[in-house]
């Protein structure tokens, strides 16, 4: 099904007035045309850049965000084109009754109906990111850096004013920080901005000598330093276990930082261990990247589960239907969706939520084996102790099959770089075996 096209159109730079001619997109179908969600989160939907001058405008124009594997129809309206509600009901339909006949027949469409609609393009922007799994208080953060760059550069040429606002930032200016404002100076190189790039750099080597931070990894927070060296020292056995369990801190200043860590080797002779760690970081992000894949497809998979249940008339009927999806993935979401409703002071689908997830632990351990409902039991309490003195109370139930169940858990934990979870169920393992004889 072909996508819809943008509209051309021509203004006049608001710098020089030369005619500046740009696409105009209106609708953002994910499924179509995936580079324009890039653009949209990037900054770079509906840009008009003037080839005289080089100046850049944002247009203004009302936007249709469609995913259909996320069931998301999310519409905004520039408060400045004073759109009439007639005219932005007939556009809003004219866009799904598109969206509609681009769907495969089996499709679900209703979500189609009730678009989401926003007041800001930032606001539409946070609900397409949380719902790639990236946490609001993340973007908050995000926003605050981003902010905290405009008005840092604006301040620039005035020395006093920048010292000013170093020092009541300085905590701010961290690793974090100068990361973002690297990405914003190759995002202004890749877009040929030069004078972005020239004011970024500027302004980045003026707050190295202000706060005596180096962005280059010179101040790499020693936990990093030890990761990368546990992963550079791990064998191949391991490698993956050891990816999972350090995920959290496997982002862009991780590889920053082993890039780094590459050139320094390379500068001192030793191509041999330099090309040992190209080939390492390969590995890592290949790993990290199927691993997110997986842990999304699991996300979808609960958001779909929990979807469904809220729409069942027998909560419990339709759980138990669907008893083999009940996973940690469905109960993280319904957590997640529990926390929002409560935030959002909505107390009916917070009992009903909670409702659901009580059903879903009982129909869950009413189909435990025995075995796996006292692991259950022993992995809920408290301490260590309070687990071990439970295993000598109901001694009569530690069985070979029992500690055979245990290993494997612990192994599987390990594998998904749970270390917690894993090393207290080898703890309990060698405990029960110990009883055994």
């Amino acid at each position: 099904m072909p996508s819809i096209p943008p509209r051309p159109v021509q203004l006049a730079c608001p710098n020089c007035n030369s005619p500046v001619r740009a696409n105009l997109f209106t609708v953002i179908d994910v499924g179509q045309q995936p580079e324009l969600k890039a653009a949209l989160l990037a900054g770079q939907l509906n840009i008009a850049v003037c080839t005289n001058c080089g100046t850049a405008s944002m247009l203004g124009s009302p936007i249709i965000y469609h995913d259909s594997t996320k069931q998301l129809c999310l519409v905004y309206f520039p408060q400045e084109l004073n759109a009439q509600p007639d005219e932005q009901e007939r556009f809003i339909g004219e866009a799904t009754n598109f969206l509609v006949r681009s769907l495969p027949p089996d499709a679900p469409r209703g979500y189609l109906l009730t678009p989401r609609r926003f007041m800001s393009l930032a606001s539409l922007m946070d609900t397409v990111l949380e719902a790639d799994g990236i946490p609001r208080e993340a973007l908050e953060k995000q926003r605050q850096r981003i902010d905290l760059i405009g008005r840092l550069a604006e301040a620039l040429d005035d020395e006093e004013q920048l010292k000013r606002l170093v020092e009541q930032n300085k905590d701010a200016l961290d690793y974090e920080f100068f990361a973002t404002l690297s990405a914003f100076i190759d995002a202004s190189a890749q877009e040929q901005r030069d004078e972005s790039v020239e004011l970024l750099n500027r302004l980045r080597d003026t707050l190295v000598e202000l706060t005596g931070f180096s962005p280059e990894g010179d101040e790499v927070d020693v936990d990093l330093i030890e990761v990368i060296k546990q992963l550079e020292d791990a064998n191949s056995e391991e490698l993956e276990a050891m990816i999972a369990e350090f995920r959290p801190v496997i982002d862009y200043g991780f590889f920053q930082a082993w890039t780094a860590r590459i050139e320094e080797l390379e500068k001192g002779g030793e191509k041999e261990a330099a090309d040992r760690l190209v080939a390492r970081r390969s590995i890592i992000l290949e790993t990290v990247e199927r691993m997110d894949k997986e842990a999304q497809v699991m996300f979808e998979a609960g958001v779909g589960l929990l979807r469904e249940v809220l729409e069942a008339t027998d909560l419990r009927a339709a759980l138990e239907e669907r008893v083999s999806q009940i996973d940690e993935a469905f109960l993280l979401v319904l957590s997640a969706n529990i926390n929002a409703a409560e935030r959002a002071g909505q107390q009916d689908m917070v009992n009903r939520l909670q409702e659901i997830g009580e059903l879903a632990n009982e129909i869950v351990q009413a189909r435990m084996t025995p075995e796996e409902r006292f692991i259950n039991e022993l992995l809920m309490t408290e301490t260590a102790q309070e687990s071990t003195r439970m295993l000598r109370q109901r001694a009569a139930q530690v069985t070979p099959a029992m500690v055979k169940q245990l290993n494997e858990m612990a192994d599987e934990y390990e594998k998904r770089g749970i270390k917690p979870t894993s090393e207290r169920l080898r703890q309990l393992a060698r405990e029960a075996s110990a009883m055994l004889f």
